[in-house]
């Protein structure tokens, strides 16, 4: 298998998956998620990164799949 890697960039949110089929390594199959910096604002803000592990991500996946069921926008 080959290594995979995927960014996605939102007007807030930059998203990225690093994955290595070969490696065994802590931190060589990431999910980041980064701020960024707002445009037009008066002020500078720093931006923030959370890194967790595929397996971290995809209990936040299960998590984020049954909270946010479609159809059931009267909590948002």
């Amino acid at each position: 298998m080959s290594n995979y890697f995927n960014e996605k960039s939102t007007a807030r949110f930059d998203f990225g998956v690093y994955r290595n089929h070969t490696a065994k390594k802590a931190g060589s199959n990431m999910l980041t998620i980064s701020t960024r910096p707002a445009e037009g604002q008066q002020y500078a803000v720093g931006t923030t990164t959370i890194s967790m592990s595929i397996r971290e991500a995809q209990a936040l996946q299960s998590f984020l799949n049954q909270s946010l069921t479609t159809g059931d926008s009267s909590n948002v």
